[in-house]
């Protein structure tokens, strides 16, 4: 019966009543994952109903903690917070260390210890990077220069996640009160810290020298098989395996272990096909964690402490959010940027969670500092949506109002202000009256092509990139660039299609191409569409009819560009 196989009960009523509630959710445009924490309430003790199996659910929960840590490894990308970091590591670092003292400030208000404060604050700093990734995408903001900045801002708070679950185990069993009063032996805290540091740098240096070789090794042999079924198990068996043998071989946390297994099979050959194996892995049990999270809340910390709550809320909403509009400003980045960061961080999530649980399962954190973490953060996600739209309308009024316009300058919102003519050794009319205007979305090395091919006499060349550090290297070449979405109607209007005759599309993605095609078309319908094939991108058959002209190569461009031209004269 059922009720014999509490293991089997629990999945199977858990992702049951996830997939309903994440249902109504999406339907409700909220984040899937607030449907999943109350499918965790309906289930959790806390509520009338059937109760799971706390236990069962907490070490589903820590499988999810392993393989959440794994994805994130997988996706780490250094080369995504390097063309940001100007911005993104100063920025997040100063926007962390803004909410933790925020959160000391209430911690002591409630009474907690200066351990759990500090717990409590880094866990309100940290975002969501699946509810930030999906709004993103729902905005067409993933592949913005924007969006980028924002991707990057989260990869150092996920960098700080991970050193403060490295620490934690130590920063538990420090004797604060001694530290107050002064009776503390510090040579024995010294030790210990040295001892915890020791033994994670004994496990960096395994992976790195040992593990970075040994597991691509791995997944290639695997591969060789030619077994899907074999190589989904080895990729679970490699994100499980090395975190559990982190723990019990070098005593460091599981997630720490499952992070830098990831990390090192991002340098296989193999590691996209790992990402989709394990992403199935990855998909249900991090489902059953929120499920676990949500039942471990009690939802009587709304009443018994409403103010420890709203305070809460003000912490991730308005405080750390205040504080990364100010620091992106004060780095002078634009109007636009500062909102949408911002916005995209007005919320918490899985990294909280962990931290949160781990904090209560270390003595670090009371319960009720649990719960006002999971209330703050199914809160915030919930209102992540108007955070965004109010974001909107905070341009829109500034925008819109002189006096507010010059004190925020916007005039870096408005790439064509910043808009210069093509280098000199190509040729650059007085006027651009008598130019036919062409569309470039993407850059890279096709622009070097552009350059040796198009004739700057007859053509007034407007570049679209999504990276703001390559549209600055590209206006300090002299070319008119600017940063956004090109999937946008907003960017095309910026970048004058209504005067363009083409538009070029040379990026990688082919749902994006289409996305693209999709807008140019609805914004201009009579624009030519020149599009550059891509092996890996298949035959792009589904818009096959909206594309004028497909070309092989970067050197055509220039070449089929000319002739394009001279077919319009």
């Amino acid at each position: 019966m059922p009720h014999d196989m509490p293991l089997l009960t629990t999945i199977a009523l858990g992702l049951s009543v996830a997939f309903l509630c994440g249902l109504a959710a999406s339907k409700l445009r909220l984040s899937p994952i607030v449907g999943y924490l109350i499918a965790g309430i309906l289930v959790g003790p806390h509520t009338p109903g059937y109760i799971a199996d706390i236990h069962i659910a907490e070490q589903l929960a820590e499988m999810g903690i392993v393989l959440l840590m794994f994805g994130v490894g997988l996706h780490f990308s250094i080369k995504d917070l390097i063309e940001v970091r100007k911005i993104a590591l100063p920025g997040a670092l100063v926007q962390i260390s803004a909410a933790t003292l925020m959160g000391l400030g209430l911690a002591h208000y409630l009474g907690w210890s200066l351990q759990a404060g500090l717990l409590f604050g880094l866990a309100c700093s940290v975002a969501s990077t699946v509810v930030l990734l999906r709004a993103l995408e729902d905005h067409h903001l993933l592949h913005t220069a924007n969006g980028r900045i924002a991707i990057g801002w989260l990869v150092v708070e996920d960098l700080v996640t991970v050193l403060t679950l490295v620490l934690l185990p130590t920063f538990a069993v420090i004797n604060w009160d001694e530290i107050e009063s002064g009776g503390v032996e510090w040579r024995e805290i010294s030790m210990s810290l040295f001892t915890a540091l020791a033994k994670i740098g004994m496990f960096v240096a395994f992976m790195l020298l040992v593990a970075s070789r040994v597991l691509p090794w791995l997944l290639n042999l695997v591969a060789s098989t030619r077994s899907r079924e074999l190589f989904t198990l080895a990729s679970f068996a490699i994100a499980v395996g090395v975190a559990y043998g982190a723990g019990k071989i070098f005593d460091v946390s599981l997630a720490l272990g499952a992070f830098f297994a990831g990390m090192m099979l991002r340098e296989s050959n193999l590691s996209k096909q790992v990402a989709e194996r394990a992403l199935p892995f990855q998909d249900a049990f991090a489902v059953l964690f929120f499920v676990s999270v949500g039942m471990l809340f009690n939802p009587n910390i709304i009443f018994s402490n409403p103010l420890g709550v709203l305070l809460c809320v003000l912490i991730i909403m308005v405080g750390k959010s205040v504080a990364a509009f100010v620091i992106v400003t004060l780095f002078r980045y634009p109007l636009k940027t500062g909102l949408l960061v911002s916005a995209g961080l007005s919320q918490i999530g899985e990294f909280s969670f962990i931290l949160a649980t781990l904090g209560v399962s270390y003595g670090v954190l009371e319960t009720e500092a649990r719960d006002i973490i999971l209330a703050g953060a199914l809160i915030t996600i919930a209102l992540n949506p108007v955070t965004f739209f109010g974001s909107r309308l905070i341009y829109l009024f500034i925008k819109n109002h002189p006096q507010l316009r010059h004190r925020f300058d916007l005039s870096d919102d408005d790439p064509l202000a910043h808009l210069i003519e093509p280098p000199k050794g190509i040729g650059a009319p007085s006027s651009t009256a008598s130019r036919k205007t062409i569309l470039l979305v993407g850059a890279s090395d096709v622009a070097t092509y552009i350059c040796h091919h198009l004739d700057f006499d007859q053509t007034n060349l407007i570049i679209i990139e999504s990276n703001r550090e390559r549209v600055e290297s590209l206006r300090e070449q002299g070319f008119q660039a600017i940063a956004g979405d090109a999937g946008s109607e907003e960017t095309l209007k910026e970048s004058s299609i209504d005067q363009a005759v083409a538009i070029i599309i040379v990026i990688p993605d082919a749902l994006e191409i289409a996305r693209i095609i999709a807008e140019v078309r609805r914004v201009k319908s009579d624009i030519k569409i020149i599009v550059k094939d891509r092996r890996e991108m298949g035959t792009l058959d589904f818009i096959h009819n909206e594309i004028d002209l497909h070309v092989k190569a970067s050197e055509e461009i220039g070449r089929r560009i000319v002739d394009y031209i001279k077919k319009m004269d």
